[in-house]
């Protein structure tokens, strides 16, 4: 596996971290396969009885790198964007993405520092989400620049508070995250992995084929809500959202070498993100 995430196996509790702490865990190629590879290797392990998803340093991650996610869409001048290819190169990634859904086992995400924009994508994809208390979450990318392709907020915290947090963009922290429902537990930062993998190593007192067939019941309920049909379009407005003369102008900065002060001039009218985040999608 990639040495950007990092796998190991303890006391029945798989430990999967983005190892990627100088760019704020910043999701690449890499690291999104190497974090679906480590949830496999989990789920074909007997002796693991649950997951816990981490970021190494102090955030879990600030969403897509810039840098690598951009230079990857840019077209040849004169191109035409083929919104067909697009849906099929990010789908790629939601598929990866789900696989903490679709894992037999408990997965829980640790959310540290930052979690945002893309991240949240994978994050939310998990059974239980603890947080630390000085932890915020957010889908900047509302304000320009993407759509969520997985679909997980709604489902997670429901409609008013997800047109809420969408529409604006605006991030949320750890209290407001707990008094919603978004996370089951905010703990303070130092304790936050030894809670976490407290929890994990509970589930080894409890049948495994009890664990997936439980957490296969829930899954279907939202299933059967239309969260594959929503991700279809997430995914698919994804593209579309990248693709505005707004989107195009805001990227051409970003190009230009102002990382920083495109991001910067996003979330000046709201006052959050940019003002001290760098490299989010």
């Amino acid at each position: 596996m990639a040495e950007s995430v990092l796998y190991e196996e303890r006391d029945g509790v798989a430990l999967i971290t983005i190892n990627r702490p100088e760019r704020l865990n910043t999701l690449t190629v890499e690291v999104i396969h190497g974090v679906a590879d480590g949830v496999e290797q989990a789920t074909s392990t007997s002796d693991v009885a649950a997951i816990v998803l981490r970021g190494a340093g102090s955030s879990i991650s600030a969403g897509y790198d810039l840098d690598e996610f951009i230079a990857n869409a840019a077209s040849e001048e004169g191109e035409v964007w083929d919104p067909v290819a697009d849906y099929q190169s990010m789908a790629e990634n939601v598929r990866r993405f789900m696989k903490l859904w679709e894992c037999p086992k408990p997965v829980i995400g640790e959310i540290s520092g930052w979690a945002l924009g893309g991240a949240t994508d994978l994050i939310l994809c998990a059974d239980l989400l603890f947080m630390a208390s000085n932890a915020q979450i957010g889908y900047a990318p509302s304000r320009i620049y993407g759509t969520p392709t997985t679909m997980m907020w709604v489902h997670r915290i429901g409609l008013e508070h997800a047109k809420q947090f969408l529409l604006t963009g605006r991030p949320i922290d750890a209290d407001t995250a707990f008094r919603i429902g978004l996370v089951s537990r905010v703990c303070d930062p130092e304790d936050l992995s030894h809670a976490a993998e407290t929890e994990a190593r509970r589930f080894t007192n409890i049948p495994a084929n009890q664990l997936a067939l439980n957490k296969l019941l829930i899954n279907q309920a939202f299933e059967n809500m239309g969260l594959r049909t929503s991700q279809m379009l997430g995914t698919f407005f994804d593209g579309i959202a990248r693709h505005t003369p707004e989107a195009q102008k805001w990227v051409s900065q970003i190009h230009g070498g102002n990382v920083r002060d495109a991001v910067a001039d996003r979330d000046r009218p709201w006052h959050d993100y940019g003002q001290t985040a760098e490299n989010q999608k």
